[in-house]
């Protein structure tokens, strides 16, 4: 299977991030969601479909918006968003608070054979609440925002404790000497398999780390009937790494900050 923009965009643009924890605001042509504190931000767009014009169409986000209290609105622009979208987010007083890209790789022929890492990597899927913990710090520590409460971890343990046997996906922790190191999410739907989440705590990158728990996600998605490999990466973290281990990079899709005052 060779890989198209088209079909890169299509996963993408299905791919709609809804944390079981957030306020969903929805209406005919966008989703907004509102998070709760201990994310790294508080109101983000994670759908955008304009039936009309494009400027009236973001005027009516923007409004809603600012309904929902919180200062800034996050907004990621896809590949496959309208033309025009960027510029009416920056003529709107939206700057570029996160460049990241999106990215494939062809999994028809199976996961790709990554090299193996330099130290010892241990790697547990989170289907308990210590391992769920132990990921959801490391994240806190390569992404910023807080610890989510115990409540929520315990319901990500069970979730993942039925969706990882059954091939749904779930969350991988990387552990050298018995300390949590390293993380990262994958989701297999409709074929794809959605990667989120991979970080490594500063002081244990370049050895391999993301590589291990990149290649045991892959591997994972390949068994259970993925063809496809998406990931929207940060270009100046895991971009590089990603393109050594077989995966192409198909478009920008930059997170726009907008001051709702």
């Amino acid at each position: 299977m060779s890989l198209s923009t088209e079909a890169v965009a299509a996963a993408g643009a299905a791919w709609v991030w809804m944390p079981d924890d957030a306020e969903v605001v929805e209406d005919a042509g966008y989703t907004i969601l509102r998070l709760p504190d201990y994310y790294g931000f508080d109101l983000s767009v994670v759908s955008f479909t304009p039936a009309g014009p494009l400027a009236p169409a973001v005027d009516a986000v923007l409004a809603r918006a600012r309904t929902l209290g919180p200062p800034v609105l996050d907004w990621q622009v896809l590949i496959g968003d309208p033309p025009g979208l960027r510029d009416e987010l920056a003529a709107r007083g939206g700057r570029v608070k996160l460049g990241l890209e999106i990215l494939a790789a062809d999994l028809a022929d199976g996961a790709p054979a990554l090299r193996p890492p330099t130290v010892p990597v241990e790697l547990r899927w989170a289907t308990d609440f210590v391992t769920v913990r132990d990921g959801a710090a490391v994240e806190v520590t390569g992404f910023g925002g807080e610890l989510p409460p115990a409540t929520r971890l315990e319901r990500t343990a069970a979730r993942n404790a039925k969706a990882t046997p059954a091939g749904r996906g779930g969350t991988l922790v990387a552990y050298l000497d018995g300390e949590p190191v390293g993380t990262g999410g994958v989701a297999v739907v409709d074929g794809v398999a959605r990667l989120t989440g991979g970080v490594v705590v500063p002081a244990r990158r370049g050895r391999g780390v993301y590589r291990a728990v990149l290649a045991a996600r892959l591997d994972y998605a390949a068994a259970n009937g993925a063809t496809m490999a998406l990931v929207k990466s940060n270009p100046a973290a895991s971009g590089p790494i990603l393109r050594r281990t077989g995966f192409t990079a198909f478009g920008q899709e930059p997170v726009y900050a907008l001051p709702l005052g």
